[in-house]
């Protein structure tokens, strides 16, 4: 199931509902055009062992098939050392939507329910929220059974992920299946109180699933925002440098799962997903203004993050009225400009007000003095790295 051209030829031969496209990976330019054709442009090319949007091409013009597969082909040997590609028609507008399994060894497999992943950039998730605002009652169990049957199928043995599009007119099609953990679980666990790692581990012990996860609903609502070392006002262009200081955001229903500390090095080496911010609230709609206040909190100096850019998202219209859909950010956010001047003003006026709130009588003299704003914000240090 991680080869993404295998696990659609497994799902054509159980009768799950797949995207137009072929059944085994091109090795000529030929069997792409012939597949093009037949599926209809645009289309989309995609790496077999891809992931995280890596080796992904649109191609909306046959003009531009050959050179779309050769740079997805490039894209896919750097990042998965396999340079596999095939063709699928290019759902235009869809909802991307994944359903969480779990599997044992005795027969049991069990759905917790889907995952909003629509919002997007560059075909990496940014945003997931539960439960999705697109399905009702009756996709919802559809899709979740569908889910089941993939892992079934496979023979699945663990907690993983099975991805779903779904396009305008509420059909459903089978996109992948992530044998893992998914960065997102938390959302789920936060909407089940199924701990997925647990359960994961009981599995890998050769464990039952535990009962209760049989019983396991959705109570409330969840969103996780993805904190990317990435400038969010240029493109996203990565981010890198020392983390100056550090400070999580607290409260009910509030989590972070992070990899980053006040002293930490960020290179450009690696992924940039800094930490995960999670929050979860009885409604969307505290979900979301929680997320807000939270994503405000979150005290990240020395290098840019993406913070601004999702307080943006989440503050839109459009997402607010659930309408999201994985082309959210290019339709609503291209536009986007962000006032830094009176960015710079609230960071002034914020600076004022913790230096008037700090001001004290200077011991022994009677007479005020004032901190500075960084004393407000408790013990800090910047340190000199010195090169041998």
């Amino acid at each position: 199931m991680g080869n993404k051209v295998e696990s659609r030829i497994k799902m054509a031969d159980v009768g799950i509902p797949l995207i137009p496209g072929m059944k085994s990976s091109g090795t000529d330019m030929e069997q792409f055009k012939k597949a093009a054709e037949k599926a209809g442009y645009p289309v989309l090319i995609k790496a077999a062992a891809g992931g995280g949007g890596k080796g992904m091409r649109v191609v909306k013009d046959a003009a531009d098939l050959q050179s779309s597969v050769e740079a997805a082909k490039r894209e896919a040997k750097n990042a998965f050392g396999d340079d596999t590609v095939y063709l699928e028609k290019y759902i235009e507008n869809p909802r991307h939507i994944e359903v969480q399994v779990l599997a044992d060894n005795f027969g049991n497999t069990v759905h917790l329910f889907e995952r909003e992943c629509s919002i997007q950039r560059r075909h990496q998730k940014i945003i997931e929220e539960t439960p999705s605002t697109a399905l009702d009652d009756e996709t919802r169990k559809k899709m979740g059974e569908a889910a089941v049957k993939v892992a079934q199928a496979a023979d699945y043995r663990n907690a993983g992920t099975v991805e779903f599009l779904l396009d305008k007119n509420g059909k459903f099609y089978f996109l992948e299946m992530n044998t893992r953990i998914q960065v997102e679980h938390p959302i789920t666990e936060m909407v089940t109180g199924v701990d997925l790692v647990v359960e994961q581990i009981r599995i890998a012990a050769g464990l039952k699933i535990s009962d209760y996860v049989f019983n396991a609903g959705q109570r409330g609502h969840a969103i996780e925002c993805r904190i990317y070392a990435e400038d969010g006002e240029n493109n996203f262009f990565p981010s890198s440098g020392n983390i100056l200081y550090y400070r999580e955001p607290v409260g009910p229903g509030i989590r972070v799962d992070s990899g980053i500390t006040g002293n930490s090095a960020v290179g450009v080496e690696y992924d940039p997903i800094l930490a995960k911010l999670i929050v979860h609230a009885p409604t969307r709609e505290l979900a979301i203004t929680k997320m807000i206040n939270a994503l405000k909190d979150y005290k990240i100096l020395g290098i840019k993050t993406s913070r601004r850019f999702m307080i943006d998202v989440l503050e839109h219209p459009q997402f607010i009225s659930g309408a999201t859909y994985t082309d959210f950010i290019e339709t609503n956010m291209a536009d986007r400009k962000v006032d830094l001047e009176a960015v710079l003003n609230k960071a002034a006026a914020v600076s004022t007000a913790a230096t008037m709130k700090s001001v004290r009588p200077a011991a022994g003299t009677g007479q005020v003095v004032a901190s500075s704003p960084w004393q407000t914000i408790g013990p800090w240090e910047i340190g000199q790295r010195i090169s041998k």
